[in-house]
């Protein structure tokens, strides 16, 4: 009998939970880094945005909603740059306006994700 109260319980739980509506799925910096890779030769002094390297940048823009996500994906972008051998800032800096996304604030390496 007591095994059978546990399955019970265990399936009450389990739709409990499925009838619980989910939090938005974090942004990782594996789904930043596809999101923005087309952005690559434009950001080491290439030719560009491309429409790809746009369409990127405002999914990403889009994605993040809370304060949360716009933090993760700021490290996330970070962290990215810092790889990025022949970064042009001055490139990087411009894909916001040049696609149409209005940030409040200046994309640099040394900007404090904490406060975006």
């Amino acid at each position: 009998m007591a095994r059978a109260q546990v399955m019970l319980m265990a399936v009450a739980l389990v739709l409990m939970l499925a009838a619980v509506p989910r939090a938005a799925v974090a942004i990782d910096c594996g789904h930043v880094d596809s999101l923005v890779r087309p952005c690559l030769s434009y950001v080491q002094g290439g030719p560009g945005p491309s429409g790809q390297c746009c369409d990127g940048v405002k999914n990403l823009h889009n994605q993040a909603r809370s304060q949360s996500d716009r933090q993760s994906a700021c490290n996330c972008l970070k962290g990215i740059a810092r790889g990025i051998h022949n970064l042009n800032e001055d490139n990087a800096r411009s894909i916001p306006p040049k696609c149409g996304v209005n940030l409040p604030y200046t994309i640099s390496l040394n900007i404090d994700c904490s406060r975006v």
